[in-house]
């Protein structure tokens, strides 16, 4: 029910915009966010977005979340890409609440798209 989608391979200092796009179901007004993980790591919160926007501080500055087509594709702009930011990256929704920052609060998961920084 989500695709996320826009990964790929940049370099240091370069950019990419991931998109989430939601099927078959409204997410315009659901908490969205962007979560990321490497092998053997746990999935961390990276951005979040409902009625306002939340960022991890290690991309704040760097990472802009955002609505479009009628609030049903939530976009991930990340600018500045550092090689710690090569990591598979997961859109999730929930339905109540605001934006949970834990895995567990969201209930939909896209299937993630890979981004990896070459310094």
């Amino acid at each position: 029910q989500l695709q996320a989608s826009g990964g790929g391979l940049v370099q240091a200092g370069g950019s990419l915009r991931l998109s989430c796009s939601a099927s078959g179901r409204d997410i315009s007004t659901y908490g969205v966010g962007w979560f990321r993980q490497t092998p053997g790591k746990e999935r961390e919160f990276v951005a979040g977005i409902k009625w306002s926007t939340y960022y991890a501080d290690s991309v704040k500055d760097r990472f802009a979340i955002s609505r479009g087509n009628g609030g049903n594709t939530v976009y991930l702009r990340m600018d500045n890409l550092k090689p710690e930011d090569t990591a598979v990256y997961y859109c999730a929704a929930v339905r109540g609440g605001d934006v949970p920052s834990t895995v567990k609060g969201y209930d939909y998961w896209g299937q993630g798209t890979q981004v990896t920084v070459s310094s």
